[in-house]
Parts: C-alpha cells; structure tokens; sequence
C-alpha cells in the first residue's frame, strides 16, 4: 500500500488548506484513514481518524472543529480540511492507513511522505 499526502504549504493565521492522500495498492474501502502531525523536537501526535465506511470520524481535542477529515472510496483518497489555522498547526503532515479504528500511530501500517504545513504572518 503506498500513500502519497499534498497540499501542505504557507499560510496566514485564520486560513485554511486542504490536504489530499492518494492511497494505491491496496483495498482503499477496507482501511482505516488517519492524519497526524510532527513538530521537530516533540512525539508526532493525532489529528484525526475516518472509518473505512466513512461513518465514523474522530479528532484530536486541539482541532476543536476546525479540521474535517473526509474521504472517497471511488477516487482512493482521504481529504483532511483545515480552516482557522493557528501557528501551532505548524506541522509536517502525515496520513496512515490501517485496519483498525484506532488513535495511537502504532496502529498504522502504512504511512505518506509527509507534507509541511507552515501557518505564518
């Protein structure tokens, strides 16, 4: 299963992006999709989760409904839309794919390139 996350880059406080993961080589509906975030010199944390069926989603409490994480079982993809960014979002971005619905990163076999999310004035 390969991953591959886009849609990172700068943006001002109070703005949003919208990250894509393109998931190939593996049964995309039967995977749990995940989103989390490293800043250098702490553990990389959770963002959000999305059921295989698209039913369930769960997130982090600093989201705060800011971030929706979606996905397309037709188009392979897992959509993750931040909106009200703050500089602590600054972050590399990574999406995981599993078989499990489950927060802790332990639980992702598979994982994306990363993608940097940097919110500045």
């Amino acid at each position: 299963v390969q991953l591959q996350a886009s849609g990172g880059g700068l943006v001002q406080p109070g703005g949003s992006l919208r990250l894509s993961c393109a998931v190939s080589g593996g049964t995309f509906n039967q995977l749990t999709m995940a989103w989390f975030r490293h800043v250098p010199g702490k553990e990389r944390e959770f963002v959000a989760i999305i059921s295989w069926t698209g039913d369930s989603e769960t997130y982090a409490p600093f989201v705060k409904g800011r971030f929706k994480i979606a996905r397309d079982n037709a188009k392979n993809t897992a959509t993750l839309q931040m909106n009200n960014l703050k500089s602590e979002d600054t972050a590399v971005y990574y999406c995981a794919a599993g078989r499990r619905y489950l927060t802790g990163q332990n639980a992702y076999p598979y994982w994306g390139q990363g993608t940097q999310v940097t919110v500045s004035s």
